[in-house]
């Protein structure tokens, strides 16, 4: 039998070793983080088509599966014409995801962002005209009670003067240089825009880069899965590489069923919102429907983070249309979480609202919009790989997984494992 008194010497050297060099490296984060920024910051500039490309085929895999798989069912009798049909059925499912980006790229060029433009601009041009309405509003109000008119028409110029100077010195700046391309101002625009036009090019061209590598990584998702397999049983203990593969085989589940659920529920309340706000006659009917479809993406906070800001808006034009606008919402959101979300993402997360609430904080505050959208999938995972190796030590020290012996409990008996509550 193998001599093995030496063990825990040679594990608490690699323990010791691996302790120092963790200890190095966040020494090195944190002393040098600025050079590792502007490494990271280079890093993903590079890697941004990949990124893209990635996403987009995330996205696009359930049109490409459902397009190749009916190509499969419709073209393969048997297991041999299935290997032969394979090549036009990935074709097939290719094409159609190249449809769906193209129309959904076509309608934003050509129907929603003309329209926002006009929209933003039509807000700023008459500016003026909602503030001296609001104005007109607040003395009807408290005409009755002079002191009150005075303090609140105060506070209100004080927001109308902050809310000047930001358009003034921000906004209307670039929209001017978006929206005019005389003579006169092409100096101005050639040295004040150069930097974005840049930014513009360089989008575009990882954008269809991303489409690239979109296709490819579609065509090969299979073969990719299978070598990622491959590589845990080639390295890993059998069973660990059986709990990897299971593990990464929840991950796309819940990644696939929460994100593409949310994003199909957001368009979905989205065009209920243009076609609500159509019929009573509301007004940016186009720019707040893309705000509360945008914005709802967001679990939790995404009804409030999109209404607050279009009520503003209408209310701008008419308060009382802005109470019109505030119960439409409400209604909205109460369709969205009784009916249609649980019908669409079910319970694909099975997080509690605690954490729901709390993951969405945290990733927000730490990524920003990204991270608000990927907070409740992220949280999901830790949440089960923190449970599956809960469940493992409990196992093996013959206690009880199951929360309720836990409930009214005091101590566990060390001798006969016994729960004395």
């Amino acid at each position: 039998m193998k001599d093995r008194k030496f063990d825990k010497y040679i594990y608490a050297g690699v323990t010791a070793i691996l302790v120092v060099a963790v200890s190095l490296l966040i020494g090195f984060l944190f002393f040098e983080r600025q050079a590792v920024q502007v490494f990271l910051d280079k890093l993903m500039e590079i890697l941004s088509p990949i990124i893209i490309g990635a996403v987009l085929a995330f996205l696009v895999s359930p049109i490409y599966n459902s397009f190749y798989d009916k190509t499969i069912d419709i073209l393969a009798s048997s297991p041999e014409k299935r290997e032969k049909v394979k090549g036009l059925a990935r074709l097939h499912g290719i094409l159609a995801s190249l449809v769906f980006l193209a129309i959904i790229i076509v309608s934003l060029c050509y129907l929603i962002i003309p329209q926002l433009y006009s929209s933003i601009v039509s807000i700023v041009n008459n500016m003026s005209v909602y503030v001296q309405n609001i104005s007109d509003w607040i003395r009807d109000i408290f005409e009755s009670n002079p002191p009150i008119e005075e303090a609140v028409l105060n506070v209100y110029s004080q927001i109308v003067d902050s809310l000047q100077t930001w358009a003034n010195s921000r906004l209307i700046p670039n929209l001017e240089d978006l929206g005019s391309y005389n003579f006169e101002n092409i100096g101005k625009i050639v040295g004040g825009v150069s930097g974005r036009v840049i930014s513009v090019v360089n989008l575009v061209k990882n954008f269809f880069i991303g489409i690239i590598v979109m296709v490819y990584l579609l065509n090969i998702k299979t073969t990719l899965a299978a070598q990622c397999k491959k590589i845990a049983y080639a390295f890993l203990p059998l069973k660990v590489a059986n709990g990897v593969v299971e593990e990464f085989r929840y991950i796309h589940r819940v990644f696939s069923g929460f994100i593409i659920g949310k994003i199909i529920d957001s368009v979905i309340i989205g065009i209920i919102c243009y076609v609500a706000m159509t019929f009573l006659k509301l007004p940016f009917v186009l720019l707040i429907s893309v705000i509360v479809g945008v914005t709802n993406i967001i679990p939790f906070f995404g009804p409030f983070i999109g209404a607050i800001p279009s009520a503003i808006l209408v209310f701008l034009i008419s308060p009382i249309q802005c109470l019109y606008f505030v119960g439409l919402i409400l209604v909205l959101q109460q369709f969205d979480g009784n009916i249609l979300g649980p019908k669409i993402l079910g319970n694909s997360t099975g997080l509690p609202s605690f954490w729901v609430l709390s993951s969405i904080l945290i990733f927000g505050g730490l990524f920003g919009f990204t991270g608000m959208i990927l907070a409740v999938p992220v949280t999901a995972v830790i949440f089960d790989l923190f449970a599956k190796l809960q469940y493992y030590h409990l196992r093996k020290k013959g206690l009880s997984p199951d929360t309720r012996d836990y409930k009214e409990l005091k101590k566990i008996d060390e001798q006969n494992k016994k729960y004395i509550s």
